[in-house]
């Protein structure tokens, strides 16, 4: 039924696609030019329910089994029934945060996902104790939030956030983890099916209906194969997801920098980086790609690791992260502390 279930997602998403494109224009759930976006055309931002949709069928002919299945699921539909509301009626920032707060907290309190300790790596154990509730949320909503961040491209957040569910599923079955395994797989179907019409020129965007539930129930997948382990693997999801993450972290980094508020739009992220540095759309798109190839790799490499091998692939991983900031400008253009470190002769001024 596993095979069954991942075609008829892929299928789904292809019919579905279209069908959706129809009803965004109907609605009013479409994507207006401005200083901010790339695009130049109106175009139709509610994708990402012919994603939920195929998955929903897939998951139906699949049945993969969990006890925290049916609270995950009435969370996913939270946050796509909240991704729907904003893509139609463009909602405030506190209401979509309302309604991932109540997904996430659905999925913590009923379904029991919770990161209640961490073993150390040279022995000793953190307790987290009633801090596990607030803290699974905050990674919940976190990287719910930065895989929204990422949606600036034509099938740059679907892409990046398959190459990471594919990513988790090798972890799944690695693990033995069936269940996880099995919704990764739906969800790689699913969003490969959309990818048909989102890929550059797009047709269609996945809005924050894709977005939203693509971070969800990633973020959720992510944390149940991986809570209540080493502190070392705990860091495993984090690489996996290390685009989005990385792209938050120096957006906030950037801000902070030019006192501006953390919630404040700018133009600075990494595929604007890109961009203005001569790549093209596809070009932009196709980079990132490779570039959360490369975190996949490096998590599967590190859940394979000894633990100074774990600890010598992160030093690695940071320093190089760090160069390719400061090189693009990602965390401002004159962000430059490890570059200047290494050729003092050449400091960057307020000039350049």
């Amino acid at each position: 039924m596993l095979y069954l279930g991942l075609v008829a997602a892929f299928i789904a998403s292809i019919i579905l696609t279209p069908i959706v494109k129809r009803i965004a224009f109907r609605v009013g759930a479409v994507d207006q030019p401005n200083y901010r976006k790339v695009h130049a055309r109106i175009m139709p931002r509610l994708g990402g329910l012919a994603i939920f949709c195929a998955f929903l069928i897939g998951y139906i002919i699949a049945r993969p089994e969990d006890p925290a299945v049916l609270p995950i699921l009435i969370g996913t539909a939270i946050i796509v029934a909240t991704g729907v509301l904003d893509d139609m009626l463009e909602i405030t920032a506190k209401a979509k945060l309302a309604g991932q707060l109540l997904a996430a907290a659905i999925v913590v309190t009923w379904g029991g996902l919770q990161i209640e300790f961490i073993n150390l790596p040279f022995g000793g154990q953190v307790d987290f104790g009633y801090l596990s509730i607030p803290l699974t949320i905050i990674w919940i909503v976190g990287i719910t939030n930065a895989v929204n961040l990422i949606d600036g491209l034509d099938g740059l957040a679907a892409g990046v956030s398959t190459i990471a569910m594919i990513t988790l599923a090798g972890m799944a079955y690695i693990m033995g983890d069936m269940f996880v395994l099995v919704m990764a797989g739906l969800l790689v179907a699913s969003t490969l099916g959309f990818l048909f019409y989102n890929f550059h020129p797009a047709k269609i965007f996945m809005g924050d209906t894709g977005a939203l539930f693509l971070g969800f129930i990633i973020s959720v997948l992510a944390l149940m194969g991986f809570k209540n382990v080493t502190a070392v693997a705990l860091i495993i999801p984090i690489i996996m997801l290390g685009v989005p993450i990385s792209d938050t972290f120096f957006a906030i980094v950037r801000r902070l920098r030019e006192k501006q508020p953390l919630s404040a739009a700018d133009k600075s992220h990494l595929h604007h980086c890109l961009l203005r540095a001569g790549f093209s759309h596809r070009q932009t798109v196709l980079i990132i790609y490779g570039i959360a190839a490369l975190f996949g790799l490096a998590a599967l490499l590190f859940s394979q690791a000894t633990v100074w091998g774990a600890i010598l692939l992160i030093t690695v991983m940071l320093i190089v992260i760090e160069l390719f900031v400061e090189v693009i400008g990602l965390a401002g253009k004159n962000y430059r502390p490890l570059l200047n470190l290494l050729r003092p002769d050449r400091k960057v001024t307020g000039k350049n």
